[in-house]
């Protein structure tokens, strides 16, 4: 077995495999969105969005500021940036001398 840690991976991956937070993802492509707002789009409850909204926030996704009582979310574009470098990882194909020079050393 590797020694290599895949957690943040898997939190990527988990926050991309619900329809509710690929709504969320969607929304926040037009640019910041006031949580109040998100509830009202996606008719959930506030404890639901949190659960949300914390899925996203740990897999480095979205981020939040407070702004008064109301939180923003916007994209956290370095985090982003992690999930496409992740993500493009996870899905190159070796080509055949590649392969061939990793099983033999």
């Amino acid at each position: 077995m590797s020694d290599i840690d895949f957690s943040h991976e898997a939190k990527v991956f988990k926050a991309f495999s619900d329809p509710n937070r690929l709504h969320i993802l969607h929304a926040l492509k037009k640019g910041d969105i006031c949580g109040s707002n998100l509830l009202k789009e996606l008719n959930i409850s506030q404890p639901t969005l949190s659960h949300h909204m914390k899925i996203l926030c740990e897999a480095r996704i979205v981020k939040g500021r407070k702004q008064g009582k109301w939180v923003y979310y916007s994209y956290d574009r370095t985090g982003v940036k992690l999930c496409q470098d992740s993500l493009n990882e996870f899905t190159s194909i070796m080509d055949e001398f590649e392969s061939q020079s990793r099983d033999w050393g």
